[in-house]
């Protein structure tokens, strides 16, 4: 009973509409990318149709959150001896609260990603952060502890960066990458307490030391009312029950490093991995298993995940590209190249999705918006001046956007 119950409660919340004013996660309030309001600002820059921008300590790379007045960011301090979630006034940037925790143990990381690179995530009633070996902590929306759990170190040269997902009454988090203590975990999300974990092995592998590992955050899904969770891993995609944790199904095909999480549409999931990796394709059939679609041997660096929309998938690549594939035959209708003011076309930042338009930020601090249609077409550029690392985060018809310096909110006051 408790398991039909659980499964009812995930479809719900993974297939119902969401107060279209809250951005609850990394990647939205469907896990995709795909927003639902409309009339989004197409134009600003770091100083026009700036509603508010609040100075920052220093750099970070996760996404902002939103629920109703209020907006959320982890913040790293100290060389990460201190991680904090900090909370802000909606309307005027003002910082609220900040609540955090000391970690004086030595924890790996590279340069380009500032401990606390994960993005918080609610849902209305707590915030759930990772801070890595530090643990996952949650809070109320008023920054009150309400639970903690140590899930053991991370240990990678190019460190964490794995989100909490929140479903139904679970919270999912990959934890990891790590040499080795790398696993799924599912907790209750009310108490903290371990619902399952699944330990993810390392395979062997030829390369450079680092060159081995996953940064996609798990995907929920409903395919025919069933409830899935997706994951990609070095060198395959799998399905799993969001109840037990027991495996649905299993697709090899992925590279070593995938740093992107899984995107589904009309029953079909997308992997892609890392450094000129792999990307593929599968038709799900649910707990019965999976067929290939298509497969291409060898793809652009992707840190970044892309969206699907009308059947075609987009993605801004790292090396500065767009593409347009279509989701069933993985055929590139187009790939093009975005030029901004900035010094470095590089990007790492998730497109965001909203009325058949793409809104996405490279690291050179630009801009752009372009059409999700199978003929590019490029709607603005919008120089921001600063590097930016997180994804778009919308609430309210307002855009929220992490640079290394400031949080800005973009659009009418």
């Amino acid at each position: 009973m408790v398991h039909m119950k659980t499964c009812a409660l995930f479809i719900l919340l993974v297939t119902s509409p969401v107060i279209a004013a809250n951005w609850p996660a990394w990647r939205g309030p469907h896990h995709n990318g795909v927003c639902d309001e409309t009339g989004l600002p197409l134009k600003w820059s770091a100083t026009e149709n700036v509603a508010w921008k609040t100075a920052l300590p220093a750099p970070g790379n996760s996404t902002p959150i939103i629920w109703e007045n209020k907006v959320f960011i982890t913040q790293s301090l100290d060389d990460g001896r201190r991680r904090e979630l900090w909370c802000f006034d909606k309307a005027t940037g003002d910082v609220l609260w900040k609540r955090g925790v000391d970690f004086e143990k030595s924890d790996s990381t590279h340069k380009t990603n500032p401990h606390c690179s994960g993005s918080p995530a609610t849902d209305g009633e707590r915030v759930i952060v990772n801070f890595a070996s530090a643990g996952i902590h949650c809070f109320d929306l008023e920054g009150n502890p309400l639970w903690k759990r140590d899930l053991g170190p991370q240990k990678h040269i190019w460190g964490p960066g794995t989100s909490p997902v929140l479903a139904g009454d679970r919270c999912y988090l990959n934890h990891g990458p790590s040499t080795d203590n790398t696993k799924l975990v599912a907790l209750n999300k009310l108490t903290g307490e371990i619902v399952w974990e699944k330990s993810e092995p390392v395979r062997k592998h030829k390369g450079k030391d680092g060159f081995y590992g996953s940064w996609s955050d798990p995907l929920p899904v409903a395919f025919r009312n069933q409830p899935l969770l997706l994951m990609s891993w070095p060198y395959r995609l799998c399905a799993l029950d969001p109840a037990t944790g027991k495996e649905a199904w299993s697709h090899e095909g992925l590279n070593t490093l995938v740093y992107t999480s899984p995107l589904y549409a009309d029953g079909v999931v997308v992997a892609m991995g890392g450094f000129s990796g792999i990307a593929m394709a599968v038709k799900t059939t649910g707990a019965a298993g999976a067929e290939p679609l298509w497969l291409h041997p060898k793809s652009p660096q992707r840190i970044a995940s892309g969206v699907i929309h009308d059947g075609h998938i987009y993605i801004h690549n790292d090396p500065g590209t767009v593409q347009c594939i279509e989701l069933k035959t993985g055929r590139e209708l187009w790939n093009e190249r975005l030029k901004g003011e900035g010094k470095s076309g590089q990007n790492w930042t998730s497109i965001v999705l909203s009325e058949g338009k793409c809104y996405t930020v490279n690291q050179g601090g630009d801009a752009f918006v372009f059409k999700a249609s199978p003929k590019f077409e490029l709607l603005a550029t919008n120089p921001m001046g600063e590097k930016v690392i997180g994804s778009i985060a919308v609430s309210g018809g307002q855009l929220f956007i992490r640079g290394n310096e400031h949080l800005y909110c973009i659009g009418k006051r």
